[in-house]
């Protein structure tokens, strides 16, 4: 690459490149690359950037030799956070956990601490300093009954020196404590009400955000044209297209996959609970096209929820994973909940969730797909900073609430008049108010405009029998093509459901 750059103007470069896809700036790609790999990173924000990009480019790479550079330098991340000496504390932060080389404390469920313990006992350990130890009052009366001695009648208790002296052995800390609730049977929601802070020391595992993929073939996929456009996508079209092949999974490599979407969960300060009840014996898998792979499961009669049947999985670009899905089901309504992990939104994000609802409309036959204010920005700035509700509105969602259309009404009249009009955060967040909808011509409109679950289940004394025999199909896909044959119980739940 000719000419000599800084370290910024290079990572701007890099960054830039995202977006210049079929374009003969990707020529000078490699030597970017390369020219970049040589330079000292004196601080963890630069190196934080490389690192997302190169991520990035290994999920897109433009052609064969990038995506090898990109898993090359990758695969050197450990060694490279090995010799960096600058502050690791940004390392920590939610949308980067998880780099090659780095460490990070978070609280799970659990659930997940025990299968961490049990996957990496050497590299997982209790975090004492990040844990309140006057929340483990009631976690130690169960392990040790001697405890009642100080905590009925005593104050200013010494909670952690009575959790060293009731633990016996070697080992971790937290293997042991997970092995004793176990044993004990002691209720897991007292270890959940303790907040015990787990410390994660990655190193060069498999399981980084670095380094995860999946086992299995290795297609390619290259882009040497630009990428697709959100207004390239027809959302009614892809959802009316052919369907796609979708494959069962043995168990035991339904059990990897799922070992696989907890682990890039947790490196995210993530869990599910698809995840982590994952129906491992009936595991889907598809190919979406353009290098992506996309697995789904339920979950286990145990643990299915009362009313809506639940599916989720996870989707990989060139093996990479680069989000998840979770859809709640009820008769042909369907919520979904669609994550794209920050990395990734410079991709074809468009095209991957028309694609991906393709899939749910084939396997549950679902015609009426429904949003919730969280995913627009109700409570969550990072979806008004990403201005989702605009992505779900041009794709063809609208707002079930009437006020939220009259406000969306009056932002569009702008945008006609201006083209350089932007919406601003606060008016985000009130067009976040309420739910969009997306209907499928000749589907009923308006009929769950005003309808919650929640509403629902709180009017319900009991399930309907219908629903009771209903839920017990072993896979719920049964379940909601079997209410889809009853439209009384459909009208009389929709109705229970539904604000007067």
């Amino acid at each position: 690459m000719p000419g000599s750059f800084s370290l910024a103007s290079g990572l701007d470069r890099l960054e830039a490149a995202k977006r210049q896809f079929g374009t003969d700036r990707h020529r000078d790609l490699p030597a970017l690359l390369e020219a970049l790999a040589a330079r000292r990173f004196p601080d963890a924000a630069s190196l934080i950037r490389f690192h997302e990009a190169l991520l990035f480019f290994r999920a897109y790479p433009p052609n064969g030799r990038v995506l090898r550079l990109t898993e090359e330098l990758l695969e050197s991340f450990a060694e490279r956070l090995g010799r960096f000496r600058g502050d690791t504390a940004p390392f920590e932060e939610p949308d980067v956990s998880g780099i090659a080389g780095t460490a990070f404390s978070a609280i799970f469920s659990y659930e997940i601490a025990r299968w961490l313990a049990s996957r990496y006992p050497r590299e997982v350990e209790i975090d004492w300093d990040s844990t309140d130890p006057s929340l483990l009052g009631p976690l130690v009366a169960h392990l040790n009954p001697m405890f009642a001695e100080d905590a009925l009648v005593e104050a200013n208790i010494p909670y952690l020196d009575w959790f060293r002296r009731t633990k016996t052995g070697r080992g971790s800390d937290l293997t042991w404590l997970c092995s004793e609730t176990e044993r004990l049977r002691v209720p897991p929601v007292l270890f959940d009400h303790a907040r015990i802070a787990i410390r994660w020391n990655l190193d060069d595992s498999s399981a980084t955000r670095t380094r995860i993929r999946p086992p299995g073939s290795r297609e390619y996929f290259f882009h040497s044209r630009p990428l697709i456009r959100r207004a390239d996508v027809s959302l009614e079209a892809e959802l009316l297209a052919a369907p796609l092949k979708l494959e069962k999974l043995s168990r035991a490599r339904g059990e990897k996959m799922l070992d696989l979407f907890r682990a890039t969960s947790a490196t995210r300060y993530r869990e599910l609970h698809g995840f982590t009840f994952g129906d491992s014996a009936h595991m889907l898998r598809t190919n979406l096209g353009r290098g992506v792979e996309f697995y789904l499961s339920g979950v286990p009669k145990e643990h299915r929820l009362p009313l809506r049947a639940y599916y989720a999985g996870m989707f990989f670009k060139n093996t990479v994973p680069i989000g998840y899905i979770e859809c709640l089901t009820f008769f042909e309504r369907i919520e979904v909940g669609f994550n794209l992990y920050y990395t990734f939104r410079e991709g074809e994000t468009a095209w991957l969730y028309a694609r991906l609802l393709r899939v749910f409309r084939q396997l549950l036959n679902v015609s009426s797909f429904a949003v919730d204010p969280y995913q627009l920005g109700l409570h969550n700035e990072e979806a008004i900073e990403s201005g989702a509700f605009w992505f779900y509105r041009k794709l063809g969602f609208r707002p079930a609430n009437a006020r939220v259309a009259k406000l969306l009404a009056a932002e569009e009249g702008k945008l006609r008049a201006d083209p350089a009009h932007r919406t601003t955060p606060a008016t985000l967040r009130r067009l976040a108010a309420g739910w969009m909808l997306y209907e499928l011509p000749g589907t009923p409109q308006g009929d769950w405009d005003h309808f919650e679950i929640r509403r629902l289940a709180m009017a319900l004394g009991q399930l309907p029998p219908q629903i009771q025999r209903a839920k017990q199909a072993p896979l719920e896909s049964a379940y909601v093509l079997a209410l889809q044959r009853d439209p009384e119980l459909r009208r009389k739940l929709i109705r229970l459901g539904s604000a007067c």
